[in-house]
């Protein structure tokens, strides 16, 4: 039986993560698996793992105020190496480009064990942006010896860059995965907002190179779609991270048709997004969950590694300018037609059975 060590640290990786964690450990007759949690970000982290009914086996509680990039990497790196070392997995697991992520997989590196990462190959080819996620996703690719690609464009990225090709897996991405067993859910929660005729527009942005003047852009365009749309009610789930909770709350609060909500629990989060009429976001895992539901998503960003969104017309690249984010989610507003040219479901990031298909292709690997 092969030990498999899965790392998680943000909430992020939890969602993407727990499906894969879940098949693995219906395979119980091939795969024992621990998890490892670094709480890189602690009070967002926990409620998606309780949701999905995963303790973790080690939790490394790294997360301090304020940290930085480079003490919480020093940090991580020490504890994760300790962990793996008391673990001695036959493979670690992680997900995506968090630091959490990085530092795992250099880790077990270090102590020549293979590396697996789900959600392998995105890419803006811009080594900056976003930051540092870009940068993390390429080491991990380095380093990386089972590449889980979620899209063709993921597979040819890491096959262009000279990762072997029998190396490379095209899966699906697991946030489809997640997605559909919280919708196959019969909760009726409260959805911590009032609905009512007017249209829901969801927002989110919290990316490191959003902060600043970014942020105060988006800031502004929010005040003035609330003030020359009075039929529209934005709702705004702000990150805990004080550089978005200073500037989100000091130009926001107490607009009459802006709500500003503490970071919601992903069930309560997904079905905000199955009622809302559209979506804005800098966020990586909204530009995949938005079209699998019919959601148009307008990305407040300069750059994106989700190409296939916008090629399939569910989702717009829109930059951070004020006056672009007032006029392109005025532009879906006011006009129907270009509304429904977006507000189609598609499936461009998986069906929903990327982890059952890295639970079996473990199998066969290991």
């Amino acid at each position: 039986m092969k030990t498999i060590l899965v790392v998680v640290g943000t909430r992020p990786e939890a969602i993407k993560l727990a499906p894969v964690i879940l098949a693995i450990q219906k395979k119980s007759s091939h795969f024992k698996v621990k998890v490892c949690s670094t709480a890189q970000h602690r009070h967002i982290l926990d409620p998606v793992l309780n949701l999905f009914q995963i303790s973790p086996d080690i939790d490394l509680n790294l997360m301090q105020n304020n940290q930085s990039i480079s003490d919480l990497t020093a940090r991580a790196m020490v504890s994760l190496t300790q962990a793996i070392r008391s673990v001695a997995p036959d493979l670690v697991m992680v997900q995506g480009d968090t630091t959490t992520a990085m530092v795992a997989a250099m880790a077990a590196f270090y102590q020549r064990i293979p590396v697996a990462h789900i959600e392998a190959g995105l890419r803006t080819k811009n080594i900056l942006n976003p930051f540092p996620e870009e940068m993390n996703r390429r080491v991990i690719s380095v380093l990386g010896q089972f590449h889980f690609a979620p899209t063709v464009r993921a597979v040819n990225a890491l096959v262009s860059e000279g990762v072997p090709k029998e190396r490379v897996y095209l899966t699906g991405n697991t946030v489809i995965d997640a997605l559909q067993l919280i919708l196959q859910r019969s909760e009726n929660q409260d959805l911590k907002v009032k609905v009512d005729e007017r249209k829901i527009i969801l927002v989110t942005a919290h990316r490191r190179e959003s902060f600043g003047e970014p942020l105060q852009n988006i800031c502004e365009a929010l005040r003035l779609i609330a003030s020359r749309n009075p039929d529209v009610h934005i709702v705004y789930s702000v990150h805990p991270n004080p550089s978005v909770q200073d500037p989100v709350r000091r130009n926001l609060l107490g607009k009459d048709n802006i709500s500003l909500l503490d970071p919601l629990e992903y069930h309560f989060f997904v079905k905000l997004m199955n009622a809302c009429y559209f979506i804005l976001t800098d966020s990586g895992g909204i530009q995949e969950e938005g079209p699998a539901l019919g959601k148009p998503v307008l990305v407040m960003r300069e750059e994106t590694e989700r190409f296939e969104g916008i090629e399939a017309g569910a989702s717009k690249l829109i930059g951070t300018q004020s006056e672009t984010i007032l006029a392109e989610t005025e532009k879906l507003l006011r006009n129907f037609e270009t509304y429904q040219q977006m507000a189609k479901a598609v499936s461009c990031y998986g069906d929903g059975t990327a982890a059952e298909k890295i639970s079996n292709l473990l199998v066969e690997l290991l």
